[in-house]
């Protein structure tokens, strides 16, 4: 029964890499039997720990470099600290990163859902609309619109996050430490529709230039500047506005929702966790903002369907001198109260994904230049 027992040699081969080992031949055996070990096997998990390793090791390289560029960033601008002019301005420059390079980046998305919100029958699907558009028109035509896109969602996102930030901090000092925690979701509403009302007076004139590239075929301007020179030689400067109130009513509810439900999400997610907020890292907690904008943007993509689609509408078919109401009224006629949500799976999609990226790129700019993640705050002490 001596065969059930491995010897001396076949222990040494078993837990020993044999990368690199020549094997020797056993005097017991010439062939191994189905219950010794089979020491080629294990190459493989010596591959997958080296793999391991120096993944770990570019992570901590990585981390880092991330560190020395954060420092140094921060060395530049001296003493950091919250509620000062260098906050409200990585505040506004990261909001402009998150906003407009996610924004940008789902331009493929856009402008299918433009599309079908103005005539739901014009595609079947997404795949199917892509395909379409890329043989009529190639690449470019797939990313019609993201001239406009990248300039107004940079203004817009620069202006929302950076006048939040600086709402949030006023309104809370007029509360009060207790009531402003007390209110908190009340705080977050309205610094959240503040700063939203003055982010779309920053946006609309590129988003009329926007809706019309892309719900026009073929569209009517080579670029951002050639659309806004064309709508002003046409109809004025107020042609730019003229889809401010619809705007307006889709924004900031949607600006509501995301501000205020991210951070009530990104609280309960530290409630649930184990220790405080400042015992996890930088990946962690990006990891929690990515997490929060997803589920906070679905909720955003939901509420704010409905004037999005009347947006696109006014945007494309409002006539020189129609009233608001007028045009409003004439469009839901047309449309129903069920074509309101066209196109609403797709946003959800890319609401979610955009908002989970805003918050993501955001914070993370926030700690590059070594301030705290948003949200996630701990209760005032009681004194």
């Amino acid at each position: 029964m001596s065969y059930l027992f491995p010897n001396q040699h076949v222990l040494h081969q078993s837990f020993s890499s044999p990368v690199g080992v020549r094997t020797r031949t056993s005097p017991a055996a010439s062939k191994p039997t189905p219950l010794q070990a089979r020491p080629e096997l294990f190459a493989a998990y010596s591959v997958v720990d080296d793999a391991k390793s120096k993944a770990q090791k570019l992570s901590a390289e990585a981390q880092l470099e991330f560190d020395k560029a954060s420092n140094a960033a921060q060395a530049k601008t001296g003493q950091l600290e919250l509620y000062t002019p260098t906050f409200y301005a990585a505040a506004t420059f990261g909001g402009l990163l998150a906003c407009g390079l996610t924004h940008t980046a789902v331009t493929p998305l856009d402008l299918v859902k433009c599309r079908r919100q103005v005539d739901a029958k014009l595609y079947k699907g997404n795949f199917q609309a892509w395909g379409l558009i890329f043989r009529q028109e190639g690449i470019r035509g797939i990313f019609t619109g993201w001239s406009p896109t990248l300039f107004g969602y940079s203004a817009q996102g620069a202006f929302k996050y950076g006048w939040y930030e600086y709402f949030k901090k006023t309104y809370s000092d007029l509360a009060g430490p207790e009531n402003s925690y007390k209110y908190k979701t009340l705080l977050y509403l309205t610094a959240s529709a503040s700063a939203e009302f003055l982010a779309d007076i920053a946006l609309c004139p590129f988003e009329a230039v926007k809706v019309r590239m892309q719900t026009t075929m073929p569209p009517p301007y080579t670029g951002t500047f050639d659309g806004i020179s064309k709508i002003v030689a046409s109809e004025g400067v107020g042609g730019l506005y003229k889809g401010l109130y619809p705007l307006w009513a889709r924004q900031i509810p949607y600006t509501m929702m995301k501000f205020a439900s991210f951070e009530t999400i990104v609280e309960k997610i530290y409630e649930s966790l184990p220790g405080q907020k400042s015992d996890y890292g930088k990946g962690a907690q990006t990891a929690v903002s990515f997490s929060g904008g997803y589920l906070a943007g679905i909720l955003c993509a939901i509420v704010s369907h409905p004037a999005d689609v009347m947006v696109s509408k006014l945007n494309s078919n409002r006539k020189a001198g129609e009233g608001f109401g007028a045009a409003l009224a004439r469009n839901y006629k047309v449309t129903g109260f069920m074509g309101l949500w066209n196109g609403l799976p797709v946003r959800i999609v890319m609401i979610g994904t955009l908002t989970g990226l805003q918050w993501m790129i955001y914070d993370y700019f926030k700690m590059w230049m070594g301030f705290p993640t948003t949200g996630g705050a701990a209760p005032p002490e009681k004194k």
